[in-house]
């Protein structure tokens, strides 16, 4: 099957039909480096790694850019608050946003651009907008003008007279419509700037990513991704830039992932609800943190909680204990290629369906479970290829088990829980030729089942 992804600017799942197909652009927005990210901040990381892991498997070249924010009001103020230089600041949280990312297995990007490394671009990109009549200086300040664009709005829906609900600033007297937004703004001497033709100041949060996605992938670009939260009125704001500049399209297809929600509540700094992955790393592998961000659809609400994570953990063990096996001494085949038509594969070509593509895996584990000797080289094998377009299953079983209460036959007291826990929903789902197999793998093992009115015992 093709690629098929939900555009935002069309509200629908579209073909995916590239500019080139010899050369993919993807450009996610990362993140404002001024404190360590949270698992809200993590959960786009995940998801478009997984599409960029997809796009590589179809297409022979994917560039793929995340940029740094190292330049904002909430840059200024931590700096200030911790008394310490604002690149000594961001260039900590930067690095730290990429440790905690690698341990989610996120690959790195082609392209890592940083706003203060393209102010240049910006006031380039700046000018062009004041020349065709797109922006304006008012108060010593440049401000993109809404109404100069006919169709603004198109991302989000919103009419211009709705617009100032999302906006940044407040409404100010210079403002020729409420919803004009802030291109350029001066700095005062204790504010970080640079030298422009409307004098000392730094760039507005929105031009930072028009301006990278013009340098680096071009006029337009095949995919750009983000947060649900960004499409307005960031993501707003870089079409009217990006096509007002340079009188294109922009981006072709605009993705983007649903919140995270804490105890029914959308997670948020202002709430003091929020999970630093750093923390969640102290108590979880980053690989369960990734399995439990994928285990919806990208596009749906996700409700973080312990429940999900230990979820994740099982689900991780089920597959671990596949490859481990049962004692025998089983290398995957090194010959092995997953087809086109794989149902991991199909899965995520179907606008990233990961808890398909989970399910999927399972299947594959199961087969594996049951499995004659000689076949178990070409599944274990299957299972790591397709695992691996998920970022899932890089850890050697062994390893993955070693702090864990595991046996010589191989599954640990947790696993085996798991496994009695899926025979009894099985059982109740009336899917017994499941149930069977699960009795028939824990008596493989070495596990004795004693089915009582008050549940399943089993003993080793």
């Amino acid at each position: 099957m093709s690629l098929k992804l939900h555009n935002t600017l069309t509200g629908q799942k579209d073909d995916f039909i590239p500019l080139d197909p010899n050369r993919i652009t993807l450009y996610v927005c990362g993140p404002t480096v001024y404190n360590f990210v949270h698992i809200g901040n993590a959960r786009p990381v995940v998801v478009f790694d997984v599409l960029y892991r997809l796009l590589q498997r179809l297409y022979p070249e994917v560039v793929y850019a995340r940029n740094i924010t190292d330049i904002d009001d909430k840059i200024i103020k931590a700096a200030a608050e911790n008394s310490e230089d604002i690149g000594v600041l961001t260039e900590r949280f930067t690095a730290a946003f990429a440790e905690d990312m690698a341990s989610l297995n996120a690959k790195t990007p082609n392209i890592i651009p940083k706003a203060t490394d393209h102010i240049s671009e910006m006031i380039a990109m700046i000018e062009t907008l004041l020349k065709k009549g797109h922006a304006y200086e008012a108060d010593g300040q440049v401000l993109f003008a809404v109404e100069s664009m006919p169709d603004y709005g198109k991302l989000s829906g919103r009419k211009l007279e709705d617009m100032l609900a999302g906006a940044r600033v407040e409404v100010a007297d210079y403002k020729r419509h409420p919803g004009d937004f802030i291109l350029w703004k001066p700095s005062t001497d204790e504010q970080p700037g640079w030298e422009s033709p409307w004098g000392r100041g730094r760039p507005g949060w929105h031009i930072e990513c028009s301006a990278m996605i013009h340098k680096h992938l071009g006029d337009v670009i095949d995919i750009h991704g983000g947060g649900q939260d960004l499409i307005f009125p960031h993501h707003e704001n870089e079409i009217a830039q990006g096509c007002c500049a340079h009188g294109t399209d922009y981006v072709r297809y605009w993705l983007h992932n649903g919140y995270i929600n804490i105890d029914g509540e959308k997670m948020s700094k202002s709430l003091g609800n929020f999970r630093l992955v750093r923390d969640l790393l102290t108590q979880y592998h980053g690989e369960i943190l990734r399995f439990a961000l994928l285990s919806s659809h990208y596009r749906s609400p996700l409700n973080f909680s312990a429940d999900v994570l230990d979820n994740a953990e099982k689900g991780l063990d089920t597959l671990y204990y596949a490859l481990l096996g049962r004692g025998e001494t089983v290398a995957p085949a090194a010959d092995y290629q997953l087809p086109d038509n794989h149902p991991v594969l199909d899965a995520l070509k179907d606008d990233l369906n990961t808890s398909e593509a989970v399910s999927a895996l399972h299947a594959i584990a199961g087969e594996l479970n049951k499995a004659e000797l000689a076949y178990k080289p070409a599944l274990k094998a299957e299972l790591l290829a397709a695992a691996d377009l998920l970022g899932l299953l890089t850890v050697e079983p062994t390893a993955w088990f070693q702090n864990k209460n595991v046996s010589e036959d191989g599954l640990s007291n947790e696993a085996i829980d798991t496994l009695v826990a899926e025979r009894t929903q099985a059982k109740k789902d009336k899917n017994f030729a499941r149930a069977d197999e699960i009795r028939q793998q824990l008596t493989d093992a070495g596990i004795q089942l004693e089915d009582t009115r008050e549940g399943t015992r089993w003993s080793r």
